[in-house]
């Protein structure tokens, strides 16, 4: 009998089949199912799988559609008019407003005293609350004085007073009564006293501060080198620097 071996006997299609199902290598399948779901992107010698994005963003507003960050406003005025509740205004340039002081201001005598009152306070719509502060006197500018060699200038003291105005019943007078503690800010030397401390405006008018100058030629000026003294005329002006408050 003649034997035949399994392996000649195998028909040919058989061998070609398995051939078609022998494993592939996993790279190779990996590759190919990126490619077939559309990720895959080919670039140099490497691959890179695209990725979706996304941004958020935010801005400063009002809650209306409009900014929310800016810069608040900031005025001071003054009025040198009692009751002090109306005629304010900007005089932000030497020499200012003019004030005119008690009568008698241009004729002083040894031990006189004359008084000038002024009121300060924020703009009414929106301006922040400030911090002001009373400067030493200088002369005024563009005021014509004569007082050769600034003597009288020299001579003449100053004491300062301030008040909140109240907002209803009697308004501030500017005498020799208003000078007594804790009002008194200053005195001494009307070419180098100031006030020696600082008051709080309220935002948008929310207070007004008033401020009462007096004047003296000291009684010293009544001796005989007191002479040289006569017939001069000074035009001090005083600062009010302020500062805007947060």
């Amino acid at each position: 009998m003649t034997q035949h071996s399994p392996a000649s006997d195998a028909p040919r299609h058989a061998v070609a089949s398995l051939d078609q199902d022998a494993p592939r290598p996993r790279r190779f399948r990996k590759v190919a199912a990126l490619a077939a779901g559309g990720a895959l992107v080919v670039g140099g010698l490497g691959y890179t799988v695209a990725a979706w994005t996304d941004s958020e963003w935010v801005y400063a507003g009002d809650g209306a559609g409009g900014p929310g960050i800016g810069t608040g406003t900031f005025e001071v005025q003054q009025s040198v008019t009692s009751p002090y509740t109306a005629g304010f205004a900007d005089f932000e340039a030497a020499p200012g407003r003019a004030v005119l002081f008690t009568p008698g201001a241009q004729t002083l005598s040894p031990g006189e005293s004359v008084y000038a009152g002024v009121a300060l306070r924020t703009t009414a719509t929106t301006s922040v609350p400030a911090d002001v502060q009373v400067r030493a006197a200088v002369p005024a500018t563009g005021i014509t004085v004569a007082d050769a060699g600034g003597t009288l200038f020299s001579t003449l003291t100053v004491r300062v007073a301030t008040v909140e105005v109240p907002a209803t019943g009697t308004a501030p007078t500017c005498t020799a009564a208003a000078f007594t503690a804790p009002t008194t800010i200053g005195t001494g030397p009307l070419a180098s006293t100031g006030a020696t401390a600082t008051q709080r405006l309220g935002a948008a008018s929310g207070t007004t501060q008033f401020y009462c100058f007096e004047v003296t030629l000291p009684a010293s000026a009544a001796t005989s080198a007191g002479t040289a003294l006569q017939g001069r005329t000074v035009a001090p002006a005083w600062e009010f620097a302020s500062t805007s408050v947060e």
